[in-house]
């Protein structure tokens, strides 16, 4: 992965890291090594001084290079956007009340330098890890929430599904459970819909929000649950629910047969409304008897079209001379399309 430029905020943090190395280092080398003879006012030796300076810049220069080798997804399996600024001072701080604990009796001084110069160290690179490798704080709450939800069916809603409104009745009837995670972005999406200039438009987008207060305030068996998630790098709404679905482990739920398509080639579980509406139709098999009602005439010269109680199209052969009648048809084939289920049949008889 290609390294983003540092920022002005990054090149101070720094510029002032090296400057209190070089500044520990001389400290450090005035401490150790105060064995040669001092300059006449009594002061060390100012190549000590710089010896020490050169070797405190040169450390800071091996944490750049150690750090280098960080890459965002190596920090993302490690521990993605933990408070790494307070914990790694933390971190330094008791580590050199461990190693002085092997010292009782070392002076007041050198106990201050190895406390100061550990903790200096492991906050710079909590200081790094926090602006470059996590994108943001919210990322922290998000994995607390995920993991408080544990074992959680953790399902994210489209704006599709949404304004289609059976999910709504499915919900309530206990077949879905666990909690529907509608992202920010979709429910702004939907917003936007609603407000729209076009009547048709308009009228979608209000019937979703209402569904969704209905979701929200019903008897529903799931909790719908607003969440502030949102993957900027992803060009489109379908872009950001496949990444947010793939970061979080969560299945989609949507009627949009296109993002339907996109999500199982990323490997993630779609629920999709229509397919459940397909497979709870009553079966129907080659040389089976039903009524039907011929609603309109069909696109072949003598075909006649009903629909049966849940919308699937029953296409009549010979029937078009019986339209606004109720017949007797004789199922011949049932053709399945992304779009639902059609049934061909042929005329068996009038029925009235």
């Amino acid at each position: 992965m290609e390294k983003q430029p540092l920022s002005t905020v990054e090149m101070i943090i720094r510029g002032i890291f090296v400057l209190a190395c070089v500044i520990m280092g001389a400290i450090w080398a005035q401490y150790l090594l105060d064995s040669p003879p001092a300059s006449p006012d009594g002061s060390p030796p100012l190549w000590m001084l710089v010896v020490g300076g050169v070797i405190g810049c040169a450390v800071a220069f091996l944490v750049f290079l150690l750090l280098h080798f960080v890459t965002q997804d190596v920090y993302e399996r490690i521990s993605p956007a933990l408070a790494s600024i307070a914990l790694a001072m933390i971190i330094g701080y008791f580590i050199g009340a461990y190693i002085l604990s092997w010292f009782p009796h070392a002076e007041i001084s050198l106990r201050v330098f190895v406390t100061v110069s550990l903790v200096l160290v492991f906050g710079y690179i909590g200081i790094t890890l926090g602006l470059t490798r996590a994108s943001n704080w919210e990322s922290l709450v998000s994995e607390v929430r995920r993991n408080r939800q544990t074992g959680a069916s953790l399902k994210l809603v489209d704006t599709s599904v949404i304004i289609d409104g059976r999910i709504a009745d499915i919900c309530e009837s206990g077949f879905i459970e666990g909690t529907l995670l509608v992202p920010r972005f979709v429910l702004t999406e939907l917003q936007h819909i609603a407000d729209s200039s076009e009547v048709l438009r308009r009228a979608k987008g209000r019937r979703g929000l209402d569904i969704l207060k209905r979701m929200q305030d019903g008897d529903s068996r799931v909790s719908i649950e607003i969440i502030e998630d949102d993957p900027r790098e992803a060009p489109d709404v379908d872009a950001k629910l496949v990444r947010l679905a793939l970061a979080m482990h969560a299945k989609i739920l949507t009627n949009d047969f296109n993002l339907n398509k996109v999500a199982q080639i990323e490997g993630i579980q779609v629920l999709n409304v229509n397919d459940l509406a397909n497979a709870l139709k009553p079966a129907l098999v080659p040389d089976e008897v039903m009524e039907v009602k011929i609603i309109k005439e069909g696109k072949e010269p003598t075909q006649g079209v009903g629909y049966l109680d849940d919308g699937t199209m029953i296409v009549v052969d010979n029937g078009r001379a019986h339209v606004g009648r109720t017949v007797s048809v004789v199922v011949t084939s049932v053709l399945q399309t992304a779009a639902g289920r059609m049934i061909f049949t042929r005329f068996n008889g009038e029925v009235r």
